[in-house]
């Protein structure tokens, strides 16, 4: 998705032994890519648009650049495919199904990388493992019920276009064949894992998609259709079909994100929408302060244009375009008199000398079955330059004109534990340190736990020392999620 805010996943399957397969997550920051706030929602209004309707070893990163909020996010982890295994970073996207990375034969693809990485290119060839995928072949078929999909009575090739929003695009065949896991069970990592799925081989790539500046190997689709890697190796026996993540918003970054559930007392959960393409929830009420907003409910409903979604590859958040402007309204009227209120390029922001915790009022998004999403001002607001003195805050809810839709980006998502159960068709969330270890459970655990600390694994601790994965199963997913956020205001 070479247009946006990606967070790229990559995951581990609980192979062998019920053990749980894993990968890191780490943040990197290029230095020199700062970006206006228009541009910054320009740029995930065609990620918007491009949204689909229809492992590798454990690698240790390093933390590139400085932490910097008004930056462009992107997550991308690790994935060794074919055999011998050639590793590719590829991003990570909840807005489609399909893994897919470049292959050898690429028009268009970029040789080189602004993130500092090696670009790479995958040759089914030399894969002893690899075989094309047929038309006649029943994942074909899957793919092409959720238009992952297209067939040619020519070559009997399956194949896939993917057109985005603003002008990009891929095309390419599937293939499939191994990828490498590496599994941690009883306090130790195992490299011999493996697991056959079906990606895409990009011979073509156009638009954004062809620029180097924040370009990878390709995209990893982490949505609900069969297509999914996720779906594939639950499919398998290989992993549950829950996936949780945690990130973290602080100068460091990086974060975790398993394929399991994590277990946290104050998790509370709210129903997806059913039979919808993304991650929809039914937000029913905004509340500023404690006091409900005056919006009405069917403003949130889902349709064919509106709905509220959940996507960690938004980097903002955005709001229905009716409740866009009571929400900022009832944020300024809470504020005391004494804060200087400016507008910038159409951002509503405040001059404020003291903690944001001390001057802005706390928000909870209201969901149906009573879940509700407490935000703090820092999950609401984007800090800025600093003008004689006092630092710039904005408001970072943004909207679409035009649009009803409300998004749930990486402005909201972070320092959260977020659980996706899409066999419990739910979601999950609560406030939490992602600095912090976690419990992860399975359906069917024994009580034996792993201990891996996350972001840190390949490092110099004990594997007992951080993320708690309850065995039997369950795949956990480590990723390497790598977040980069760009933004340059006023």
């Amino acid at each position: 998705m070479g247009a946006a805010f990606v967070i790229s996943v990559l995951m581990f399957a609980a192979l062998a032994g019920g053990s749980p397969a894993s990968l890191t997550l780490e943040r990197a920051f290029p230095t020199n890519h700062t970006v206006e706030l228009s541009q910054l929602r320009a740029r995930d209004a065609l990620r918007h648009r491009r949204m689909l309707q229809s492992s590798n070893g454990v690698v240790d990163f390093s933390v590139q650049g400085t932490f910097d909020p008004f930056q462009v996010g992107l997550y991308y982890t690790k994935v060794q495919l074919g055999t011998p295994p050639v590793e590719f970073n590829v991003q990570i996207d909840t807005g489609s199904d399909v893994l897919w990375v470049s292959c050898n034969s690429c028009s268009g693809c970029p040789q080189t990388s602004g993130l500092q990485i090696q670009l790479n290119f995958f040759d089914p060839g030399s894969s002893s493992t690899s075989s094309m995928i047929a038309c006649s072949d029943q994942r074909c078929n899957n793919g092409i019920q959720s238009s992952d999909a297209t067939c040619s009575s020519q070559n009997n090739q399956c194949s896939y276009t993917f057109q985005y929003g603003d002008g990009s695009g891929t095309s390419g065949y599937y293939v499939s064949d191994m990828m490498h896991l590496n599994t941690i069970f009883e306090g130790s990592v195992t490299t011999n894992s493996t697991a056959p799925v079906v990606f895409g081989c990009s011979n073509q790539q156009t638009g954004d998609l062809t620029k180097s500046d924040r370009a990878v190997d390709g995209i990893f689709g982490f949505g609900q259709q069969e297509m999914s890697v996720i779906s594939q190796l639950s499919s398998q026996g290989i992993a549950p079909r829950v996936f949780s993540h945690c990130l973290k918003g602080d100068s460091s970054g990086g974060g975790i994100l398993v394929l399991g559930e994590i277990v946290e007392p104050n998790i509370v959960y709210t129903s997806l929408v059913p039979a919808q393409p993304h991650y929809n929830l039914n937000l029913q009420s905004i509340a500023v302060n404690g006091q409900t907003l005056q919006i009405d409910s069917s403003v949130f409903a889902t349709s064919n244009s509106r709905g509220t979604i959940v996507d960690s590859g938004t980097t903002l958040a955005y709001l229905a375009e009716e409740a866009y402007d009571p929400f900022v309204s009832a944020i300024t009227a809470s504020i005391p008199q004494s804060v200087h209120t400016v507008v910038s390029r159409g951002n509503q922001c405040y001059l404020i000398t003291s903690s944001v915790t001390e001057v802005f009022p706390q928000v909870s998004l209201n969901f149906a079955g009573g879940a509700s999403m407490i935000l703090r001002p820092q999950d609401y607001l984007i800090q800025q330059n600093s003008i004689g003195g006092a630092a710039v805050w904005c408001i970072g809810f943004q909207k679409i004109q035009g649009q009803g839709i409300t998004i749930l980006g990486d402005l909201v998502l972070k320092d959260k534990i977020v659980v996706y159960d899409l066999a419990g068709q739910r979601i999950g969330w609560a406030n939490y340190d992602c600095s912090l270890s976690v419990n992860v459970s399975a359906t069917t655990g024994t009580g034996r736990s792993e201990f891996v600390n996350a972001g840190e694994i390949g490092g110099n601790i004990s594997l007992r020392d951080g993320l708690k994965l309850t065995r039997t199963g369950f795949l956990a997913f480590f990723v390497h999620l790598t977040l980069i956020y760009c933004f340059g205001f006023l």
